[in-house]
């Protein structure tokens, strides 16, 4: 039974001894024989490659341990693979043999293009990365040092370790690398200046952002100048996210040859497609080929290659793109009395928690956010907790970018001047090519489109939460206070179909507002308040009223009145908001907290508050949730914006007094 447990890794022996005291080792030995059954390895070739690296001659050698059959030297191992050495090592030292077995780790000379964690023979599937970077570094050399050279040796590196991501910037001339972080950083400048004798540094570096669509669409590639033709129809689908990208055929082979749909295919798998937006990686999609047309005489290889970039890159114009960033999921452990300081922190960086778990003194938080904004954040948890934090941090994935306009002005990308990655097509007309914009592909096509185009946006990147209905008794009284509430059914599915119909049913939005939270968040009404409460009141209740106007919702104005003995509370309208004060042992809070558990299948709720604790509640029963400081950012953004627009809509010109005199005296 032990035996059996162990080859199913569920049961992991331990011993205990000291080789330099010469202790267990007998025992160790033995129980190791008695206990450790020979696996049984298929008859037919396999290998499993581990590693890359090369010797003091430049040669690249390939380690792998041999899963089944034999490998001999001499060997073809697919088309282009020659087996010229099989090494045996011991530490810096090998032997060389004719062949190996099932069983046997090996070094193989001669080996090209194979990568570490690719299966050779009956082991097919490739093993990807568990982890993949986020940061783009930009490698600054020594001065005077020749980057052909150095981008040459900084190549052996990338084969030796397939994470480490080397680009070459052709335009700006900047060798780049992707990395995790400065540890990754420290190590690789140790490596580059052990193996090659260089002094490298990095600059501050910039975060890898991503790609996705949110509606499917077609994408037509053309490529046909004089004495060349290929056109491609690729369907582009949303994909799950952290999906990746994946590939499919659905196109008959009387349409195109089954040779041309497998080299379609390849041409999408050889190369990182760019995204429109930021000129970023692709992901979380899936690429489907429909169609596609060769010429009998004219078709090369080639021009598939440029019509296949181009129909990924003309897809992307004509759909919804969306920007991704990697986030962070986060372990904060701190002492209970920096609480407030850790959760005002995380949301200013835009992250996302639950409740803490609070152990005597200690309290932990788990959460996620942008690692944009948290990636530096440990030296903050240690300055401010005095060294009594910690933050423990993961890599969770790609999710919506949170400042996506903002990040996309940065960069400052222009798909249209991307002479590599073009959007357009090349027809033919009167023996010369012309180019025709991505826009105006559909009009000059040669195949009709497949399918019709599809505004349906995905529901992977939209985030709902379902309640049970409302408790018959606050939904009257919520009812007498506020108004008759319609019935209407909340936002419901729509099947995965190419229709032009909208996923989701519009629901009516209701705000609810914590006043004094927010008089005493706002500099200006907590100054105030400190001469004259009611006068600060007042000022805060005008403001809701203007911002009620803009965003044409629902809105309630919260007041603590718990503290005033017998009150029974009250409720108002004014203007266009509506005003509740509580009632004696019923605070605001409560008051939020009991409204937005009852009416969240009714309405799209969302409290205003800064109360860490009262957020977190609001945000477990479904309500969106925005803080005192941001409730002002989004009032003053509004206040500009219609202002700019009242402007805008003024006429031109001035009128002067009696300037239509004359022309009324002569009528």
């Amino acid at each position: 039974m032990l035996i059996e447990e162990i080859i199913k890794r569920q049961l992991f022996p331990c011993f205990f001894g000291s080789a330099l005291k010469m202790e267990g080792i007998d025992t160790f030995l033995n129980e190791f024989t008695s206990y450790i059954k020979e696996k049984e390895y298929s008859e037919d070739f396999g290998a499993r490659v581990f590693k890359i690296s090369h010797d003091k001659q430049g040669n690249r050698l390939t380690h792998l341990k041999i899963t089944g059959g034999t490998l001999k030297t001499k060997a073809h191992i697919g088309k282009d693979e020659k087996v010229d050495q099989i090494r045996i090592y011991s530490g810096n030292k090998y032997q060389l043999v004719n062949e190996v077995k099932a069983g046997d780790i090996c070094v193989i000379k001669g080996f090209k293009n194979i990568m570490a964690g690719q299966g050779l023979g009956i082991e097919e599937e490739i093993i990807q990365p568990v982890l993949s970077p986020y940061m783009d570094y930009r490698i600054i050399l020594p001065e005077d040092h020749d980057w052909h050279q150095t981008l040459e040796k900084l190549s052996l590196l990338a084969q030796e370790d397939p994470q480490l991501h080397i680009n070459y910037n052709n335009h700006t001339q900047e060798i780049h690398v992707q990395l995790m972080g400065a540890i990754q950083i420290e190590v690789l400048k140790n490596l580059i200046n052990e193996r090659f004798g260089l002094n490298v540094s990095f600059d501050h570096g910039k975060i890898i952002y991503k790609e996705t669509i949110l509606e499917a669409v077609e994408g037509v590639g053309h490529f046909e100048p004089l004495r060349h033709y290929a056109e491609v129809h690729l369907l582009l689908e949303p994909g799950k996210p952290g999906s990746g990208l994946e590939y499919e055929v659905n196109c008959k082979d009387e349409i195109l040859s089954s040779s041309y749909q497998r080299l379609i295919l390849t041409h999408l798998k050889e190369k990182e497609h760019l995204g429109v937006l930021t000129g970023s990686a692709i992901t979380d999609m899936k690429i489907t080929l429909i169609s596609g047309k060769a010429h009998l005489k004219h078709t090369e290889g080639g021009d598939f290659r440029e019509a296949t970039y181009r129909a990924v890159r003309q897809g992307l114009k004509s759909t919804k793109s969306i920007l991704l960033e990697p986030y962070f999921d986060f372990t904060l452990e701190l002492p209970v009395e920096f609480l407030s300081k850790a959760i005002y922190d995380i949301e200013a960086m835009k992250g996302s928690f639950v409740m803490p778990d609070i152990h005597r003194e200690v309290v932990s938080i788990t959460g996620s956010a942008p690692v944009s904004r948290m990636q530096n954040y440990q030296s903050e948890v240690i300055n401010y907790t005095k060294g009594k934090g910690r933050l423990i941090c993961q890599v969770a994935g790609y999710h919506p970018c949170q400042d996506e306009d903002e990040v996309i002005k940065q960069i400052n990308y222009d798909s249209e001047t991307d002479k590599d990655n073009p959007t357009g097509s090349v027809f033919c007309s009167h023996g010369a090519g012309y180019n025709v914009k991505w826009n105006e592909v559909e009009d000059h096509m040669h195949i009709p489109l497949q399918l019709k185009k599809t505004s349906r946006i995905e529901e992977k990147y939209q985030q709902t939460t379902k309640f049970d209905d409302a408790d018959k008794e606050l939904e009257e009284i919520f009812t007498k206070t506020y108004g008759p509430v319609k019935n209407r059914n909340f936002m419901k599915e729509t099947p995965r179909k190419l229709l032009n119909e909208p996923v989701y049913k519009h629901i009516p939005e209701c705000y609810l507002i914590d006043g004094y939270n927010v008089i005493h968040s706002w500099p200006d009404l907590k100054e105030l308040a400190k001469d004259n409460l009611d006068a600060a009141r007042s000022r805060l209740i005008d403001i809701m009223c203007n911002y009620q106007g803009y965003k044409k919702c629902i809105l309630i104005l919260v007041f603590d009145a718990y503290k005033v003995k017998d009150n029974l509370g009250s409720s108002y309208k004014y203007h266009n908001i509506y005003i509740v004060y509580t009632k004696e042992a019923q605070t605001a809070d409560m008051y939020i907290e009991r409204t937005t558990h009852e009416l969240a299948s009714k309405y799209s709720i969302t409290v205003a508050t800064s109360d860490a604790l009262e957020q977190l509640i609001v945000l477990g029963q479904g309500a969106k949730r925005i803080s005192s400081r941001e409730l002002r950012l989004e009032i003053e953004y509004l206040d500009k914006e219609k202002l700019a627009e009242f402007k805008r809509r003024q006429p031109k010109g001035y009128n002067y007094l009696l300037q239509d005199l004359k022309k009324y005296h002569k009528e």
